[in-house]
């Protein structure tokens, strides 16, 4: 004899608190239905892992949003990684201190010319002399060794001059006229310095001057006359209150024409020589005067 059911059978869900479990429909003889059970408890766990699975996804693309973010952010208008692309102008950019610092103004003192002091007998008060302009025994310019001969020092600025150079040397105000000759390879040049009380009576003197106004030349010391009879070649230059000129030939009394270069090259070499010693003196009283 069956017992009836008292309704339809309830059906099990493993999902639901209140729900029976299922039992074997073939018999009444109280054995679950292992089968049923087997499979529910399959289902189960297909759905826990389905569960974990999404989860894990939305974990995924939650922590790839931020990342995204923060690369967003690090990359974007303000430049986070050490180069702004938006920085305001320099001059708003803070200084780093509240003040400046301050300083009064200052100026160095400008430097003293040389030529001041050899443009006028009041400055150029250093010691004066043949020795002082043409030292030593000898002078070398580039590769070249002249040898220095004999020298003069006269306060008759004419009686070291020859052709139309003394009257203009007179005329002038000329107050010393220092001679000195150097010899090399058989060319003799002497180099002679006329000394005026100030620069505007030198360059006037040298503006006076034409191709006969010619310094005497001056033998002695193992040097021969030269430049007595012969043709030679002259040189007229001015520098401060200091007129110089030279007269430049050969000691065996040859005549110099355009192409005895050497000869040109002498008188070139005295004259380049004798405006370096008159800046030199210059420059020793500048300094001497700066350092007082």
């Amino acid at each position: 004899m069956s017992y009836g059911q008292g309704g339809p059978q309830s059906q099990w869900d493993p999902w639901k608190p209140n729900s029976q479990q299922p039992w074997s429909s073939g018999g009444d003889d109280g054995t679950p239905d292992w089968a049923a059970l087997a499979e529910a408890s399959e289902t189960r766990n297909k759905r826990r892992r389905l569960l974990f699975i999404g989860g894990g996804v939305l974990a995924t693309i939650g922590v790839g949003t931020a990342v995204a973010m923060a690369v967003v952010s690090a990359n974007g208008d303000n430049d986070a990684s050490g180069n702004p692309t938006s920085l305001p102008a320099t001059a708003s950019l803070p200084s780093g201190s509240a003040t400046a610092p301050s300083f009064a103004p200052t100026s160095a003192p400008p430097p003293l010319d040389p030529k001041d002091f050899i443009s006028s007998a009041k400055k150029d008060t250093a010691p004066l002399s043949p020795e002082t302009l043409f030292p030593g025994t000898q002078l070398t310019m580039g590769d070249t060794v002249y040898k220095k001969g004999t020298t003069s020092d006269a306060k008759n600025c004419s009686a070291g001059a020859d052709g139309t150079l003394p009257k203009i040397l007179t005329a002038n105000g000329c107050t010393r006229l220092m001679r000195a000759t150097y010899v090399k390879d058989g060319i003799a040049v002497t180099v002679g310095v006329a000394v005026f009380d100030t620069a505007a009576q030198a360059e006037k003197a040298k503006g006076q001057t034409d191709g006969r106004s010619m310094v005497l030349s001056l033998a002695g010391k193992g040097v021969k006359p030269f430049c007595n009879a012969a043709v030679c070649r002259s040189t007229r230059n001015a520098y401060g209150r200091y007129a110089y000129f030279t007269i430049s030939g050969f000691t065996n009394g040859r005549n110099v024409t355009k192409k005895d270069t050497d000869v040109f090259r002498t008188g070139d070499d005295l004259q380049q020589f004798t405006a370096n010693q008159i800046y030199r003196r210059g420059q020793a009283q500048a300094s001497t005067a700066a350092n007082r």
